[in-house]
């Protein structure tokens, strides 16, 4: 007659738990700890409007592929700006960053006839260097990231120019950097990696609570964190049930179906750099220097190290966007990188809910954000033609993150949780 009772006792406090989770969520996110949560939901809510208004064209598996390889240059970039916005600095250059080194990698593989792993070495060294060139600059001798990063802004247009020649185009044929954007995975293995990442992220959930237990410190409910492993295997369920559909307009002469090859590349990426931000000593030392660069100092944080560090990866993820451009374009020209390329990348991160003002955010946050800027450029058009339309709504939603960010931080001081 005891383990009934047992077992209702732990039934009870698994319930309270779950309360209690839930609770304590609702409160921090009353009390300004939004995260991305408004991103998340203005993401949800585009998808369902443009998939009404025109279900025939965006709600579909070939609009859905088209969708992640639109985003993904975008996505790239932003995912280094966090870094460089989390120190409350800017980096106006990270698209024509992208569009320098797009160059170099074109003209050493067109015209110079360099193996392509070479070339792609150089396109990231070159992304690298504008990095730390940029960061020393702005650390070590203390000039504003927005003089330094703007003057780089121009600087670059002109070596793309000179690299390329005005008004010319280079073209790239090479098969393993075109496969890089217009390639997809075949779908049993697109099965498999969704079924390591559902496995990988439970193992490290599941470790992540024991560790915290025998710290004793508070642990999620098992029911919570259950949830969260359902709810991704069915995410990534979903998305390849519609992913995994013929997309092919003539299926008779070439099929297309699986998950485009970026998004497995972008997930390695993703995963790597939380890591960095979230469990190394480097990624608190980012975080504790957007909070307050003088308390960082006095903590004994090398800040003028990690602003270098930071500008170092923001460069070279637009080094890796530059590829993407490449690939997808199947050749690089003097506008590549350019035009509203940057601001769409800055709008993406805020979107997601990076801060302008330094010291919150995370890399979850671009991927979010792009996908939001992504579903605005790629619905609009299927509604109206008039390109100024996306160009309103775009700042229209930019502008609001922004809002909900400085509303978000005014709650946040208001109830002491900063």
């Amino acid at each position: 007659m005891s383990t009934p009772v047992i077992d209702t006792d732990e039934a009870s406090v698994e319930q309270s738990s779950v309360r209690e989770a839930v609770h304590g969520y609702v409160s921090r996110v009353r009390g300004g700890e939004i995260g991305g949560l408004p991103a998340v939901l203005g993401f949800l809510a585009l998808v369902v409007f443009f998939s009404i208004m025109r279900p025939d064209r965006f709600a579909t598996a070939l609009n859905a592929a088209n969708l992640l390889n639109q985003s993904a240059m975008i996505v790239f970039i932003a995912m280094g700006l966090v870094f460089v916005l989390l120190l409350g600095q800017i980096d106006l250059s990270a698209g024509v960053t992208a569009g320098a080194a797009a160059a170099i990698l074109a003209v050493l593989l067109t015209q110079r006839g360099f193996p392509w792993p070479l070339t792609i070495l150089a396109c990231l060294l070159t992304g690298a260097v504008i990095g730390l060139s940029m960061g020393l600059i702005v650390a070590r001798m203390g000039v504003p990231s927005f003089v330094v990063t703007l003057a780089y802004f121009l600087g670059l247009q002109g070596v793309m120019l000179w690299v390329i020649g005005e008004g010319g185009t280079i073209p790239v044929r090479d098969d393993t950097i075109l496969a890089i954007m217009n390639s997809n995975l075949a779908p049993a293995l697109g099965w498999v990696l969704a079924a390591l990442v559902v496995g990988g992220y439970g193992l490290v959930t599941v470790l992540g609570a024991r560790t915290r237990t025998r710290a004793g410190l508070p642990v999620q409910p098992r029911s919570v964190l259950v949830f969260k492993i359902g709810a991704l295997a069915v995410l990534l369920s979903a998305a390849l049930a519609i992913l995994n559909q013929e997309r092919s307009v003539n299926p008779q002469l070439t099929s297309l179906r699986g998950v485009p090859v970026i998004v497995p590349i972008a997930a390695v990426f993703l995963v790597g750099l939380t890591f960095l931000l979230t469990r190394t000593s480097f990624g608190r030392h980012v975080y504790a220097i957007g909070g307050s660069v003088e308390a960082a100092r006095r903590a004994g944080i090398d800040v003028q190290r990690v602003k270098i560090m930071c500008f170092v990866i923001c460069s070279t993820m637009a080094a890796i966007a530059g590829i993407l451009f490449v690939s997808r374009d199947h050749s690089v020209s003097p506008s590549t990188g350019g035009s509203i390329t940057l601001l769409l990348a800055v709008g993406a991160a805020v979107i997601g809910g990076t801060s302008l003002f330094g010291g919150k955010g995370n890399v979850r946050d671009a991927v979010v954000g792009g996908l939001v800027v992504a579903v605005i450029a790629n619905g609009l058009p299927l509604i109206t033609s008039r390109s100024a339309v996306q160009f309103i709504v775009t700042a229209l939603v930019l502008l609001l993150a922004a809002s909900v960010d400085a509303l978000s931080r005014r709650r946040a001081a208001a109830t002491g949780r900063v």
